[in-house]
Formats: C-alpha cells, structure tokens, sequence
C-alpha cells in the first residue's frame, strides 16, 4: 500500500495535518510509538489545564468565608485522586483522536518511525519487528523534549521533569522550580496551591521573561502576595541529593547562594525530537538543533515537511496546528498564506493567568513606531471585584500613526480566553479607536479591553 501522504506524530501538528490531509481526498497513515495526541494531549497542554482547575477549586475552597460560605468543611488534598482526574482527562482526549481517526479513514500504524529513503519510511514496532511504508509525502511533527541544564538531569525522585512532576502521589513540602516560563510557573502555582512551600528561580531579571516586563511585575506581585518565593536573576549551577532532599546552588547578584527543598523541578524549556529520524538518509537540513523549511514547510529535501516543535517558530500547540493546515493545503495545491507569526497568541495558566500576542511597548519603540498605551486595571472592573479576583489588567499597544494594534498584553483571571478578540483585530487590521465603540456585555472581564482601547485616547469612562 503507498500513503499520498505519511505522519510521524500524532500531536496536535501531526494527528490535525493527517485530518486535513484526509479532509482533502489523501490517503493518510500515521506513525506514532506512544499515545495518540502527543504530549500536548496525554502529557503537557490538557493534563496540566486539569491539574491547575483542581488547584483553582482548592483555592476557592480555603477562600470560602470571602464568599460568605462559612459553614463548610476543611477537605484535605488528595493527591492520587488529582492525578487520576488529570490523567482520566488525558485518556478521553486520546480517544478522541481516534475517533477522528476512524472518521476521517486514517491508518494508525503503531511505532518508531524513521525515513529510509524519499518516499519510504521504516516502522520499528515495539517488540522489534520492523516494516515498510512507501508515500508520496512525509511529514514530520515528532515534537520535543525536556531540556536539562548541565550536569542537572531528572532521576524522577528528587530531580524531577514536568511529565514526572504531572504524576506525583504525593505533596512535597518544598520544591524549586528551576525557570518560570509556562511550564515552571504553571507547576509552581499548582504545587504551591496545595501547601508546598515552592522557590520560584529565574536566570533572566523578571519572571515569565519573555511577557511586557508590566505583566510580569503584575504576576510577581500575585506570587508574592501568596508567599511564593521568587528568586530572578540567578544562575542554577549544581544540584546536589540526598534522603533528606536537595540542594541547589545558584550565582546570583549578591554572590553564591545555596537553598534547600525536598525536591527540584527543572523547566528550562524543550529541545526538538530529532534524533533516530533517518534525516542524514535524505540530507535534511538542520540548523542550531531545528529543521529548516519554507514558508510552507518543506525541508530542503522536496518531499518531506516539518511542523511544530521541530522546526525553529514557536513551540506551541496552536501554532503546530496552524502549521499542519497551511502545510496541508499548500501541497493539495489550494491557495495559502504563510503564516502570520506577528500575531500569535500565547498563554499561561496561573492564577492570574497571562495572556498576549503582538509587541511589547519596548519592541515597538526599538521597531521606530510612535506609540500609545492604553491600560485598564481589573480592580475597576465590576465582574473581576464581584468573582473576587481584581488582580492584573489588560494593556493595549497601539501605533500612533495607523491607530493598529501592534500588541496586546493581559494579566488576569481567565484571560486566556479574552485574547482571540485582539487576535482577531489584529489579524484584520481593524483601528483600535473602533473598539471603543464596540458594545461589550456588562458585566464581563471583556470589558477591560474597551476600557482599555479607550485609555489609549484618554477617554477612559470607569477609571
């Protein structure tokens, strides 16, 4: 049998390229040696969303009398039952790609897969057995791993990765959170809701380095206020264990500095699953550990693609779907735009959450544009004070002489789901001085972005 088109991986770049794929008359397979849906589904963006959402219930619960339920019981954390929830949550998501897969005729072949030739793809099965596939096409969505800093490597019991982290049965007391992008500050806010007490460590000068340096204050301060500790500006030098737990070195601005914790977690990012992929087979390029392809996605090799995390744009889930559809509908000859990497929204799940896309004001001042700000804090939102949660705002960047929305920068509860909206402006060149006469439903958070379009003018109503 010859495949139109061969996936290796099933996570949100490869099951979603192979459903398109599908959708547009190919014959699809897909290579996959673990769960489908990759990490994002079984091991990173759902578990760890119902992780925080037990955390976020727990919170609610030690806040109860601020809400006038005086009367009800102190419940204690049971960790195994978190856990089999998050992981329940995984498992039907799997199953739901399978079911997409049964739907749209897509082959599952189950196994490592790894180009032989252009065309031909070898599948390694699990007790050893291998076979040939050939194909018209080859994508390559194996996404990525956790990477370690020198000499400080997960052994599952004291140094621990954000997939043995996800599984824990039990709460430490302590625990240092190595990095505080998405994942180190995700899992700092979960633990440290269930009573560990955690360090929140940071090499660059703020925390979540890569949001406005406003927003990251704003976070900090809701860290801080809940008696995290943060440590930014340090450099992790060495981690050392033992039965009582472990101790991590870091260089910091006032000299050498030691702390203890029960035990580490190390988020200092991922590294692309490139290895064992047969690409010196076929002379794909790579370059500072990615894949180099086109604005389509093509390697240097025609025939063979690669979306998601394995290639150098930004290694989110979303992101690796829009790839997989672009890179789809290219090769089936329909019309396409690259795209858009100015306008892709990220987020992070804390409580506050964080939410932007687009420019920070300092990029849009070394970028040459002449800008407005326009800020609105949730603490004058009557929704966020009535649900009790006024920590955070919402800012707007806008460019002077165009009135666009170059960025958008949220803090807050539940803004991950308000960004869309400015992506939408964004993408559709829509003037920000329009969204001041845009009606939002009173009372909602989504207010804060009207409010906010209107500070930039100075015609803010409610601050």
């Amino acid at each position: 049998m010859k495949y139109d088109v061969l996936v290796i991986g099933s996570g949100p770049g490869g099951y979603v390229a192979a459903i398109r794929a599908s959708q547009l008359g190919m014959k699809v397979g897909v290579v996959e040696k673990a769960e489908l849906g990759g990490v994002c589904l079984n091991w990173g963006c759902i578990p760890t969303k119902a992780l925080l959402k037990s955390a976020q219930v727990y919170n609610y619960m030690k806040h109860a009398a601020d809400y006038g339920l005086e009367n009800i019981a102190t419940q204690a954390v049971d960790m195994q039952k978190i856990v089999n929830r998050s992981r329940g949550v995984a498992e039907k998501m799997s199953k739901g790609v399978a079911y997409l897969f049964k739907k749209n005729k897509i082959e599952l072949i189950q196994g490592h897969g790894r180009i032989l030739r252009q065309g031909a793809v070898e599948v390694e099965r699990a007790e050893g057995s291998k076979m040939v596939l050939e194909t018209s096409r080859i994508i390559l969505a194996t996404g990525a791993s956790p990477k370690y800093l020198p000499g400080i490597v997960a052994d599952g019991k004291k140094i621990l990765n954000f997939r043995q982290a996800m599984t824990l049965d039990y709460v430490p007391s302590s625990m240092a959170v190595i990095g505080s992008g998405a994942i180190g500050s995700e899992f700092a806010y979960f633990f440290h809701s269930l009573g560990t007490q955690v360090t929140l460590i940071e090499y660059f000068p703020t925390i979540v380095p890569l949001e406005d340096e406003e927003i990251s204050k704003t976070l900090a301060r809701s860290f801080k206020k809940n008696k995290m500790k943060l440590i930014t500006g340090a450099a992790v030098k060495r981690v050392s264990t033992g039965e009582d737990g472990c101790s991590l070195t870091m260089e910091t601005k006032k000299g050498e500095q030691t702390i203890a914790a029960e035990v580490v977690l190390s988020a200092v990012g991922v590294q692309a699953n490139l290895s064992d992929l047969g690409l010196e087979n076929v002379n794909v390029e790579i370059e500072k550990g990615k894949i180099v392809v086109d604005e389509f996605y093509q390697t240097s090799t025609p025939g063979i693609y690669a979306i998601g995390d394995i290639i150098n744009t930004p290694a989110l889930a979303h992101v690796a779907s829009a790839e997989a559809i672009a890179c789809v509908e290219k090769m089936a000859g329909l019309e396409v735009e690259p795209l858009d990497y100015s306008n892709i929204p990220s987020a992070i799940y804390t409580s506050p959450e964080v939410s932007s896309v687009g420019l920070t004001g300092e990029q849009a001042l070394q970028q040459g544009y002449e800008v407005r700000t326009g800020t609105f804090p949730f603490r004058a939102s009557g929704r966020a004070t009535a649900a009790g949660n006024v920590d955070g705002l919402v800012k707007l960047i806008v460019d002077k002489k165009t009135d666009l929305l170059l960025g958008a920068h949220l803090c807050g509860e539940n803004v991950s789901e308000l960004i869309a909206e400015l992506v939408v402006v964004k993408k559709n060149r829509m003037k920000v001085r329009d969204m001041i006469h845009t009606i939002h439903p009173h009372p909602t958070m989504s207010e804060a972005i009207m409010e906010a379009a209107a500070a930039a003018y100075d015609e803010v109503i409610h601050l």
